[in-house]
Order: structure tokens, then sequence, then C-alpha cells
């Protein structure tokens, strides 16, 4: 398929997000605080990884190099992903897991419900396979967001402790990048600067009945989704690649 490096980048971005914030969510498989939460959290990762497939199979095709689903989501260095920096960031505790997947999960079903009118028709598919796990994504977090705020004087702590920490990254969300207008232009995908005053009326009215309080907007920037990641993407790649870098070209 004859697709232009612009297209193909954009691509990429939503599926290293997916693939990078699901080996996050997979982290918490027999960790949960209950049972019933251990599946939902190890389902939702399924989600994540299941999207990642189905766009990184899409991306390789753009790209015409041969490279499949395995080789975009293993054999790739570490400035090549092209993920949100937030999706990347160590879970801490479930407060800090539960905050995160809300704020993903809340831009991600906004990004898919445009996505899904894509005058790439694959791309449109795939999006709207996904629009429905990304809502019921973005309700438990958002639920479990108001249940932790809101909640004893220690939930709360540590749910606010956890947006201080997280808010800064989202503003990569929305910082414009190369390519974005060629993309929006062609009819493939919003520029994701324009989704920002739709998912801070869905977030920021959550965060109120939580009782918590979200903090000022400041200079400081992440740069993920442009290839420079922080300290940790490093050693969850050294993880999620560890059998393919072992066992080159490996298959179960």
């Amino acid at each position: 398929m004859n697709a232009s490096p612009e297209h193909i980048d954009y691509v990429l971005r939503i599926g290293d997000n997916a693939l990078i914030l699901g080996q996050r969510t997979a982290e918490w498989c027999g960790h949960a605080p209950v049972l019933e939460e251990d599946m939902a959290l190890a389902n939702m990762a399924l989600d994540l990884i299941g999207q990642a497939r189905l766009l990184l199979t899409h991306a390789g095709r753009l790209e015409g190099r041969g490279r499949d689903e395995d080789q975009l989501a293993f054999l790739r260095t570490e400035g090549q992903y092209r993920n949100l920096t937030l999706c990347e960031l160590p879970n801490d505790d479930f407060g800090r897991s539960m905050v995160r997947l809300f704020l993903f999960a809340s831009f991600q079903e906004l990004l898919f419900e445009r996505l899904a009118q894509s005058s790439d028709a694959e791309l449109g598919a795939i999006a709207a396979k996904s629009l429905k796990e990304a809502r019921y994504h973005a309700r438990h977090a958002g639920d479990w967001v108001v249940r932790l705020g809101d909640g004893t004087e220690a939930s709360h702590a540590r749910a606010q402790a956890a947006l201080d920490y997280l808010w800064p990254y989202t503003a990569e969300m929305f910082a414009p990048a190369p390519g974005d207008e060629a993309v929006a232009a062609a009819g493939i995908g919003p520029a994701w600067s324009t989704l920002e005053a739709d998912w801070e009326a869905v977030v920021l009215p959550a965060f109120g009945e939580a009782t918590l309080t979200v903090p000022a907007r400041t200079p400081f920037r992440s740069y993920g989704k442009f290839g420079r990641h922080s300290e940790h993407m490093g050693h969850l790649l050294a993880t999620l690649q560890h059998m393919q870098r072992t066992y080159p070209g490996a298959q179960w």
C-alpha cells in the first residue's frame, strides 16, 4: 500500500500507545487488590494488546517493508517507538494505574470516535471495533477514580498524588506533531491537538466528583511520541522483548 510517512507514523503512534500501556496494565495480573479487579485489569490489558496487534499489522502493511506485528512490537529500538510517555510510566500503586487508565482511555475514546470515519478504511474499522473497549476502560477507571478520591483519607491522598504526578504528562497528548495537519487534511484522522477541549470536558468533572484538585499546567513537556522516552522505557522493553531477542523468530 502506498502511504505517506505521516500516515504510517500516525498509525504507529496509536498502536504503540496500546502496546505499551497494555504491557504496563498486564503487570497487575496476580497483583491487583481483589480477585475481581485482577481479572478486569488482565482483560483490559488483553484489549489493549489486541488493539496493538491490529494497528501494528496495519502499520506494517502501510509501510510496505515486510514487517509484521511481531517485528514492530519486539524488534524496534527504544527511539523508534512513538507512544506517549504517560503510557510507559511505572504503575507504582493501584491509584496511579487507575488515574492513568482514566486519563488515557478518555483520550482514546474520543480519538476512536473520530477515527471510525477515517478515509483509511482499515483504520476506521479497527477504531470502530476498539471504541467499545475504550469506553469500558474509561468508565471502569473513572469509577475507581471517584471511589478512591472521595473515599478514605488514605485513598484520597494516593489518588491526589497520582494525579499530581501524571497530569503534566497529559500535555504531550495534545502537543502538535509534524504531519498531523497533512493526516487531518487527508481525512485519515484528527490532529490530536483538536481533542483537548473535549477531553477536558470529560475528565475535569470526574476529578471534581472525586474531590481531586487538578494541577495547573506548567512548561514541562514529555516527548515520547517523538521517540524521546523516559528512563523507564528501556526497562519496560527489556521485559517486553526478552523472548524475541533471546529466541529470534520464535513462534508459538
